[in-house]
This record gives C-alpha cells, structure tokens and sequence, in this order.
C-alpha cells in the first residue's frame, strides 16, 4: 500500500502542477485581453465580463491547482490532514474527465483501504465477519 500511496502523491503533484499552470496562464490571457481593450478604446460590458471570466476561471483552476500540489506532498510525508484532504479532492476531481475521474476513483479506492488508514495512523474500519455456508 506504500507504493500506492506514494503514487497517489505523485499524480496529485501532476494534476496540480497542470491545474496551477492552467490557471495562471489563463491570468496572463485576461491580462492581455484588458490591455488589448483598453488600447483599442473598445471597451464594453461583454467585454469586461470576458475578462472577468478569464480571471475567476483562472483564479479557481490556480487554487485547486495549488491544493492539489500541497496535498500531493502531504500524502508522500504521510500527514493525516491529507488524506482526508485527499477524500475531499477526490469527490470534485471525478467530473474532470478522463484524467480527474481516474485520479479520483484511485484515490478513494487506495485512502478508504484499511493499510492506507494504518499508514496515516487513523483507526481502522470494522470488517464484517465472512457469512459462509
């Protein structure tokens, strides 16, 4: 499970690493679209919502990016604030197809794991008996 875990960090520093740089490139573009605005005099309000749009996507896609990163560093140094981090992460990271969804499932499959729950030191769930016949 070890190894499991260890790859989990490395695809949240991935996925975050791409989210972060998607981010503040998309903040680049909304800089230059206003440049651009204001030096063509040209400025309306479907414009300014364009930009806007560019800076709260851009905004949002930076911030998921960055937590994913810190998470992915949390879950190699095996703190339990990112595992539950991680859970979290995972439920909004299933909608972002293809790749989102696979980091997603892998990580509720390897954190909800009974030795991943003993690696971060957290107790352990309940198994029920077999019921065999």
């Amino acid at each position: 499970m070890r190894l499991h875990i260890d790859v989990l960090g490395l695809l949240h520093l991935v996925w975050g690493g791409l989210g972060l740089l998607t981010g503040v490139s998309l903040g680049v573009l909304a800089i230059g679209l206003n440049a651009a605005l204001i030096s063509s005099r040209s400025v309306s309000r479907v414009e300014i919502a364009a930009v806007w749009l560019l800076v709260i996507v851009g905004a949002i896609l930076a911030g998921g990016g960055g937590a994913l990163i810190l998470t992915g560093r949390g879950l190699r140094r095996r703190a339990g604030k990112a595992r539950l981090a991680a859970l979290v992460l995972a439920v909004p990271n299933l909608i972002l197809l293809p790749f989102g969804t696979a980091l997603g499932i892998y990580a509720l499959w390897t954190l909800l794991n009974n030795d991943a729950r003993r690696e971060f030191g957290r107790p352990l769930r309940d198994v029920p008996p077999a019921t065999g016949a």
